[in-house]
């Protein structure tokens, strides 16, 4: 259930994005849908794991194969989410730090909604990587795990 909620999760966060960055009519950056199909592809697989599984029909080969497909595109979709995070040129993490966090408003104004909607941006960029950083774990693990049963190796 930790893949399944971290890809809801991710899904969900990058949903927003995109619809953030439509309403400020802005382009689109391609790791924005490319994270929502992969979040998207991660819920549909554990749904089809539990499917097969309550139908005693689970093989380790089609979770090797899906680990590994899934293995691929969400550390793609880190590797290009830590770059916008933490990377040279964009660095989101730079730019929450000066603008967001070191300029607190308070109050029941406009300033402090936005500050308030400029900071629920940077955390969600963080929890983003996160949680896409648990899910390439996940998906490596369960290829392994998989693996060693195709092999009957328990030990």
């Amino acid at each position: 259930m930790t893949v399944f909620s971290a890809s809801a999760i991710c899904l969900g966060i990058f949903a927003w994005f995109m619809a953030v960055q439509t309403e400020l009519k802005l382009g689109i950056p391609w790791l924005f849908p490319y994270m929502v199909v992969s979040g998207a592809l991660g819920v549909f697989f554990i749904i089809f794991i539990l499917t097969l599984a309550s139908q005693r029909f689970l093989l380790p080969g089609i979770i090797i194969v899906g680990s590994f497909i899934l293995f691929v595109l969400w550390l793609t979709g880190l590797i290009e989410t830590s770059l916008q995070l933490y990377g040279v040129v964009g660095n989101v993490d730079d730019n929450c730090q000066i603008y967001v966090y070191d300029n607190k408003f308070g109050g029941n104004n406009l300033q402090t909604m936005a500050w308030l909607t400029q900071k629920s941006i940077c955390d969600c960029w963080r929890t983003a990587f996160a949680f896409e950083l648990v899910n390439t774990v996940f998906f490596l693990w369960m290829m392994l795990m998989s693996w060693q049963v195709n092999r009957d190796v328990y030990d």
